[in-house]
């Protein structure tokens, strides 16, 4: 491997965009694109910046010029690129979900043993999240009791149609939690130290909108609400940790900015604040007044799995093992939702 990480996408729609950028802003190089055709491939390679063009997302993986792979697929492509590339002896970075089967998501996690092998769960790298898990560590919120919010978004409001997304293969018939709900519960259970272990859901709209009710192995009771079809809600993810002493409240419509509620009054610590923790300000880049946002948390994404990929250990870096946990609550979720009842989240 030479000193600048060679990256290789495959995936050209949006989020493969944003990758290419966060390569770059790691200090890495983005060596070749793959997209669904060659010619596609060829006009993606020169849309992201990239050195050549790959005809297939396989010739990518197999090239001498590509030290990680970024897989930016549709969802049933992830698994075996994945595996293909871990077999070649490359570090992954594999979009959620990793798999659309827990059992897949299992297998493959462990093939990767000994690899950096990441799933972007990116909004973990808010300065504002890390500064309430740095609160919850500490103790400041004593024993947390209710952990609550909702991810809404609007983008399959009035009809709209999912594209490839809804179709059944690629999770339709769950895709709003497969999609984003795994999202609000991975950042959940990262900045409480909670895990879900067991859950009520009912899905409808076609997949587009879940309720989840759950149970913590700490005590604690939750609930989320998912949609894809709330007007007006363009990403808001939100949550609610509410202890015995202090409740931490975040909006990611509104990323710079910890509500903190106390009995004596509720703060705003706003990002970059002096009260903020080291691990928070490790994140924080730019000075206060000037927003960072989700590119942002995707840059320090990449940077941490590239600082793996050199040895280091980042903390709070997800992981393969991540994923596989991702599909265990879209496992739970699902058959809850299927059979009405109360389900154990499978470990």
């Amino acid at each position: 491997m030479t000193d600048r990480i060679r990256a290789g996408i495959i995936g050209a729609g949006f989020i493969g965009t944003v990758h290419a950028h966060a390569v770059r802003a790691a200090g890495g190089v983005v060596t070749r694109v793959a997209a669904s055709s060659p010619e596609r491939s060829a006009a993606a390679a020169a849309r992201l910046g990239a050195l050549a063009p790959a005809d297939t997302g396989a010739e990518l993986i197999d090239a001498d010029d590509v030290d990680v792979v970024h897989i930016c697929t549709p969802n049933s492509l992830h698994v075996p690129l994945a595996r293909r590339a871990l077999a070649a002896g490359k570090a992954v970075v594999c979009e959620k979900p990793l798999a659309t089967a827990l059992d897949a998501a299992r297998a493959l996690t462990a093939e990767a043993t000994g690899v950096t092998a990441t799933v972007p769960f990116v909004y973990r790298f808010y300065p504002a999240v890390r500064e309430a898990r740095a609160r919850v560590e500490a103790g400041d919120a004593g024993p947390l009791h209710l952990l609550h919010g909702a991810y809404l978004q609007d983008w399959q409001a009035g009809g709209a149609g999912a594209g490839w997304r809804g179709a059944a293969a690629e999770g339709g018939e769950h895709g709003a939690f497969a999609d984003i709900g795994v999202h609000w519960c991975d950042l959940v259970e990262f900045v409480s130290g909670h895990r879900i272990t067991r859950l009520l859901a009912r899905t409808a709209g076609g997949g587009k909108r879940t309720t989840v009710q759950f149970e913590t192995d700490n005590g604690a009771a939750g609930s989320v609400v998912v949609s894809q079809t709330a007007i007006g809600r363009r990403n808001s993810l939100r949550f609610s940790l509410d202890g015995e002493h202090a409740a931490y409240g975040f909006d990611q419509e509104r990323p710079e900015d910890l509500l903190v509620g106390g009995m004596d009054g509720n703060l705003t610590v706003h990002r970059g604040s002096p009260a903020t923790s080291p691990a928070a300000q490790r994140f924080s880049l730019l000075p206060p007044g000037h927003p960072q946002g989700y590119q942002d948390c995707f840059n320090a994404f990449v940077a941490d799995t590239y600082a793996a990929i050199g040895g280091e250990a980042p903390d709070g870096l997800p992981t393969f093992a991540d994923g596989t946990r991702a599909a265990a609550l879209t496992d739970a979720v699902i058959t809850s939702s299927t059979t009405r009842t109360w389900t154990e989240v499978p470990a």
